[in-house]
């Protein structure tokens, strides 16, 4: 079959409701199957889920955002393809991506928990993070299965899916010729000497702030209260993909936590000479950064908390629905829409159930090996309280994690982990496990469910892409388990790589989700006085929220996350709402967006993989020349990329970065 027969692009009703009787038919029908899982699909794809796990994970370390690789991935694909001339290579590609895609979503789980440990002292090894990531991205992807139909086929329209779309639409159109690839790779090169020459070369100052104002270091010094951002084409390209709607949302969240709660508490730590809860000095002598980290953060985790808990008793009657499809299936009852057609057809195919139960079972036995043996020293009954709490989180959550892809296309797994966290923490030192051991022991279960929770957000994606393009689900889902086995292999390899080069924390890479992490988990786990009241208010904040209508995980998420990770969001964000609104005729309006979402993914693709080169160069530096060695040092910018004048080049390099998005995407005529 060529794909050409079925036009250029999907169907008109893909991305709408659909009217009472009408079907959406895919772009390859069930009847005309494209070559799938062939030898070149499942070597590329092998290839990229390792090349991705490197470029997700000093991404993520670096600022806290690891971008979906389905998009850069589906490009280089669609490109490679094209290249070398193959035919009806659609399916192939969704394979690959399928694939490869397992990198980003696994290296989420691994880097939002498990350098918390680094940071807390704790040495965890290579087996421990694999393990941990490997069984996490399991469970995901078996919790999922059961919820896929509801969340690709019965709510058809009903969710926007911004990276499943954009994917999408990369993978049709690299078909119907190689523009678009091109824009995204000319993209990805810019993006990534943008980034490269800031984080190799010290060109200009990766972080700017008004502190380097006068004006800006008396508003600092006075009330506390400062603007801060981070000069990155692949955080800025993010936010263009968000959309201003929840950019705004995230920011807002920053807002209020850095111009609205850390002047309050300067204010309040002015009547207060002494140190409150576990800091180590009073509020009147610290800095911004310093009241956020130690008490505003806070806040953002109650809300993220009580945000997961909204949107599980949201999902509750989907939640029942899983059960009763499993048991239906396993005794062999049929529903009432399983009509014969339905079970040949192969675009509703999963995996069979009873598999899903059988291997859902294996897991778990090998989760539960994994922390009597390699984490809880053969102590049964503690190993069988740490299986509980992922099996149950892991499963409640997941359908949180899928509608937050499904709606924002950005899933706040950090936020639900942190609650696992606290709840970790309060059950194990009833039981008796505290200290090290348990610190261990807590992180390592909450990155189990991290991993869980990230790969049913990711897969997700890639479910929704298959159904709108006519892929066989269930050939999806059985290699990326492929793709989970080497993403987990590739990032505890890495990990430890960039925690050798740089380290974790203050002086290191930030890994904030894992300094958030670490710092809930050790007053929990020492006996110091946890921030209760902080994480009430945020909950309180969450529910109100919720009443009024906004999106509490967003805003939460961008009330924890440093202000300058949120600032560039939002700066891409406002790029993606001018594009739109740069001319009223509506289909101009829409290719230039889409051209635009392609810049962006450069962007993302190429800031992530010119990191990790960078970072590989340092690596092997130190290695021949020893500790301490940079680039920056070899070509002598050290001094001034700390310097002001790098500063006000990082204004400036941003500003021109932003006007180029803008510009190349109206260039559409």
């Amino acid at each position: 079959m060529d794909i050409q027969s079925t036009g250029n692009g999907l169907p008109e009703n893909a991305y709408r409701k659909l009217n009472e009787g009408e079907e959406y038919k895919p772009v390859v029908p069930s009847g005309s199957p494209l070559p799938e899982l062939t030898s070149y699909s499942l070597l590329w794809g092998m290839f990229y889920a390792v090349l991705f796990s490197a470029a997700a994970a000093y991404l993520g370390l670096k600022i806290g955002q690891v971008f979906e690789a389905a998009i850069p991935i589906a490009i280089l694909a669609v490109g490679l393809s094209s290249m070398l001339g193959r035919k009806n290579a659609l399916q192939e590609n969704v394979i690959i991506q399928s694939i490869g895609s397992s990198s980003g979503v696994i290296v989420a789980g691994a880097i939002f928990t498990i350098p918390g440990l680094y940071i807390l002292g704790i040495e965890a090894s290579f087996i421990q993070v694999f393990l941990a990531s490997l069984f996490g991205g399991f469970l995901g992807i078996l919790f999922l299965i059961p919820f896929r139909k509801f969340f690709v086929k019965d709510m058809h329209g009903e969710f926007p899916f911004p990276e499943a779309t954009a994917t999408t639409e990369v993978l049709v159109a690299g078909e119907s010729g190689g523009n678009k690839a091109k824009i995204l790779v000319k993209a990805l090169v810019i993006g990534g000497v943008y980034d490269f020459l800031i984080s190799g070369f010290g060109l200009w100052k990766e972080k700017v702030s008004t502190l380097v104002t006068p004006w800006g270091r008396s508003i600092a010094d006075s009330v506390k209260l400062e603007f801060n951002i981070l000069t990155s084409s692949a955080v800025m390209g993010l936010g263009y993909i968000i959309g201003l709607k929840y950019a705004l949302i995230i920011a807002s969240g920053s807002f209020l936590a850095w111009w609205v709660f850390v002047p309050a508490l300067y204010y309040i730590g002015q009547f207060n000479p002494e140190p409150l809860l576990n800091a180590a000095k009073p509020i009147a002598d610290m800095m911004p950064q310093e009241i956020f980290s130690e008490y505003v953060r806070h806040i953002g985790i109650g809300g993220i908390a009580a945000a997961g808990i909204i949107g599980i008793i949201k999902s509750r009657k989907i939640i029942g629905g899983a059960f009763k499809l499993a048991a239906n299936e396993i005794t062999g009852k049929s529903s009432s829409d399983k009509s014969e057609t339905v079970k040949t057809d192969r675009l509703q195919k999963d995996i069979s159930m009873k598999w899903n139960v059988i291997l859902i079972m294996a897991t778990l036995l090998g989760i539960f090996s994994f922390f009597l043996i390699s984490v809880l020293g053969g102590n049964i009954v503690h190993a069988l309280i740490g299986l509980a709490i992922v099996t149950i989180v892991s499963f409640l959550f997941t359908t949180v994690a899928a509608r937050a892809i499904a709606i924002v296309g950005t899933n706040p797994v950090s936020g639900m982990t942190l609650m696992t966290l606290i709840i970790s923490s309060v059950i194990l030192v009833a039981i008796g496990l505290k200290g090290e051991q348990g610190m261990l022991a807590a992180l390592l279960i909450g990155g189990v469910v991290c991993t869980a929770l990230s790969m049913a957000g990711g897969f997700i994606t890639d479910l929704k892409i298959g159904y709108w393009l006519g892929t066989t689900p269930a050939v999806q889902q059985r290699y990326k388990f492929l793709g989970t086995l080497l993403s987990a292999a590739s990032v505890g390899l890495v990990i430890l790589m960039l925690y050798k080069t740089y380290g974790f924390g203050p002086g290191g890479l930030e890994a904030p989700q894992a300094s958030a992490m670490a710092a809930v988990l050790k007053p929990l786990m020492t006996g110091q006085p946890a921030p209760w009241l902080l994480y009430l208010a945020g909950v309180l904040l969450a529910i109100i929220l919720e009443f009024i209508g906004i999106p509490p995980l967003a805003f939460a998420l961008g009330m924890y996350l440093p202000l300058y990770l949120n600032t560039p969001i939002l700066a891409g964000g406002i790029i993606a709402h001018l594009i739109s609104k740069s001319s009223k005729d509506k289909q101009l309006v829409s290719e230039r967006k889409e051209r635009g979402t392609l810049i962006a993914s450069g962007f993302i693709a190429g800031g992530a993989i010119m990191g990790v080169l960078a970072a590989t160069i340092v690596f092997i530096g130190q290695s021949i020349f020893g500790e301490g060695w940079t680039m920056m040092k070899a070509i002598g910018t050290e001094h001034w990329s700390e310097s002001v004048g790098a500063e006000y080049l990082g204004f400036v390099m941003f500003a021109i970065l932003l006007y180029y998005l803008y510009w190349d995407s109206k260039r559409v005529k």
